[in-house]
């Protein structure tokens, strides 16, 4: 979401989330559709111009299926391999369970991934993120991370965004998550869709801007602290 609403700030955005269920990524492939076209049920009333997945676990298991069930602009997310290819050497790929037996995911990694990479389904980061956002230590309990070497991590959960910096500090190298990917692949969307504040040419940065979200979930407070904490730590509003 902050990547998007600082790439185009001038958007109203529906929030959507699944509170009662989520983290998705230990469940099943057909759980995790039923669960996602029941959280998106009613989308179409709010007539978007695009929706945003902003779920690897989703993206990798369901993001064909949504293309083909709306008609506007279905836009996921992928883990970053490509970037740490241009790197070289060592790569770590983190994500949850469900992520990592997908096709779209193997795929993904067969294609662009270096040569030397391992890729960790981690079972329980996502879910203490979960437990314990906005207040994560500066250095996450053992067990969380595998204790490996590598040049490079890539991160193919957005829960992992929480702690990107403890996992550069864990690893002492470059992590790359995928977040800005799908940022710039939304703001080309909203330049050629039919939406009235793309077209306006009002791309002001998002720290004048009073942004524009409306929460479509229970706990509407706690989602707007955490949606505060994001845009803090991924340093887009002042």
């Amino acid at each position: 979401m902050c990547a998007c609403a600082a790439s185009v700030p001038c958007a109203q955005y529906y929030y959507i989330s699944d509170g009662a269920h989520v983290p998705y990524g230990n469940r099943p492939p057909e759980e995790i559709l039923r669960l996602t076209l029941a959280a998106l049920d009613g989308i179409n009333d709010l007539k978007p111009s695009a929706l945003v997945v902003a779920c690897n676990t989703v993206t990798a298991n369901c993001i064909e299926m949504l293309r083909q069930k709306f008609t506007f602009p279905v836009v996921g997310i992928q883990p970053a391999v490509k970037q740490a290819a241009n790197i070289g050497g060592r790569c770590l790929v983190l994500a949850t369970n469900a992520t990592v037996k997908s096709k779209a995911f193997l795929k993904l990694v067969d294609k662009f991934a270096p040569e030397e990479t391992t890729v960790v389904g981690c079972g329980t980061l996502a879910e203490y993120i979960e437990r314990n956002v906005p207040n994560i230590p500066d250095s996450l309990p053992e067990g969380l991370l595998p204790d490996v070497k590598t040049d490079s991590v890539v991160l193919g959960c957005t829960h992992y965004a929480f702690v990107k910096k403890q996992i550069e500090d864990r690893y002492n190298c470059p992590v790359f998550d995928g977040i800005e990917g799908t940022a710039a692949h939304f703001s080309e969307i909203m330049g050629i869709t039919d939406h009235y504040y793309a077209q306006n040419g009002d791309f002001r940065p998002l720290a004048e801007k009073q942004l524009k979200i409306t929460f479509n979930c229970k706990n509407i407070e706690h989602y707007a602290q955490i949606m505060k904490y994001l845009f803090s730590i991924r340093g887009f509003c002042s």
